[in-house]
């Protein structure tokens, strides 16, 4: 399914109904008088959040939503029918602009949200509103107003609780799929996440959490450079950022400030977001180059606000236990049931800093089965 995170519509309200002239006319009631009805008011234009949808797909090839009109009025007075109201369905996390002032209009985040988008046009009334005592006979009726017509900017951000940012091939993409049952492509190239996936991982307590994996960001992404300027705005709702660097890296320091430095720049609040200096592909290094670089990342995160580093390696499905118990200790969920579901044993590599997981079902076979296949696709 193609992941469409923008899109501008167009959506117009119903024009209220016309009242009409009309005078009753009947067998033994002389002197009817006048029996015109109101128009029926236009039918409203509804945004409102499904939670069955993921993208704005949908508006890609329909930009223009009308309204139905109401009816004009009819003798004895009836009134016309109203407008059915249109109600157009968007993803959850749909932030609503005007397009011409870029005010916002509304954010629809819980499934059965809605905004109120365009107002149905008011009915014409009938000459039955203008009978008095010196007009008996009235022929004036009025015409319906107009609906609301508007040109919206609509923008999809995800709701997720937890951010993967990272340069390209920092292994975002192999982490969110161990942890989660997302399969995202994962290849040896950079940029091979072109659009957000989004996985759920298991909490301690059996309920789940929303992980998003973003597109590799790079130097100048927050003024549109490569991919990451489209995507950051995904990560405005998340509750803590991964900040996944790969061992194999000429620089690791640097490829940290290239990542802080585009979350500065962004703004939104996300350097100030908590996040985690997670170390990946660490079976790239020896025992003594992974100590040496958690030290040199341990210290260098402290001075860019980030007091957490761990090690792991996503593709041999290593050191993920401390990862989670590190994530829900910064969300808040229980600590017992943490401390719990975080015990494993420990395994080579010579570090304290990485343990066993059970990101694939728990079976060692499943374990092995899914790290060879990770494996082939990185290599």
């Amino acid at each position: 399914m193609q992941f469409i995170d923008q899109a501008r519509i167009a959506v117009r309200a119903g024009r209220g109904g016309d009242g009409i002239v009309a005078f009753r006319r009947e067998k033994y009631v002389p002197a009817g008088g006048p029996s015109g009805g109101d128009g029926g008011r236009g039918g409203n234009v509804l945004l409102r959040a499904d939670a069955n949808l993921q993208t704005l797909l949908d508006f890609k090839y329909k930009r223009l939503f009308p309204a139905q009109d109401g009816r004009r009025g009819g003798a004895n007075r009836s009134s016309g029918a109203g407008g059915d109201h249109l109600i157009i369905k968007v993803p959850c996390g749909t932030e609503v602009r005007d397009c011409r002032t870029g005010i916002l209009l509304g954010d629809l985040t819980e499934p059965g949200d809605e905004l109120l988008a365009a107002a149905g046009g008011r009915g014409g009334l009938g000459n039955a509103h203008y009978l008095s005592n010196r007009n008996r006979a009235p022929e004036k009726s009025t015409e319906g107003k107009d609906g609301e017509e508007w040109l919206l900017q609509l923008e999809l951000k995800l709701l997720a609780e937890v951010g993967i940012i990272g340069l390209p091939n920092a292994g975002k993409s192999t982490l969110i799929s161990v942890l989660s049952a997302a399969r995202p492509k994962i290849a040896d190239y950079p940029f091979t996440t072109l659009v957000p996936n989004l996985g759920v991982v298991r909490r301690p307590s059996g309920d789940g959490t929303v992980f998003a994996d973003i597109p590799g960001l790079i130097a100048g992404a927050a003024q549109g450079a490569g991919l990451g300027h489209d995507f950051l705005r995904h990560i405005e709702r998340t509750r803590l950022l991964i900040h996944l660097v790969d061992a194999g890296s000429d620089d690791l320091l640097a490829d940290v400030d290239v990542v802080e430095r585009e979350l500065l720049a962004y703004g939104h609040g996300l350097a100030q977001r908590p996040r985690l200096l997670v170390l990946n592909k660490i079976e790239l290094l020896d025992a003594e180059e992974l100590t040496e670089a958690m030290e040199q990342l341990r210290v260098h995160g402290l001075e860019v606000g980030v007091s957490t580093t761990l090690a792991i390696s996503a593709a041999m499905v290593q050191g993920l236990e401390p990862l989670k118990a590190s994530v829900w200790d910064q969300l808040g969920v229980d600590d017992a049931a943490v401390r719990t579901d975080a015990q494993g044993g420990e395994i080579g590599l010579g570090s304290a800093f990485v343990s066993n997981a059970d990101g694939v079902a728990g079976d060692p076979r499943l374990q092995k089965n899914r790290s060879e296949e990770l494996t082939a696709a990185d290599s």
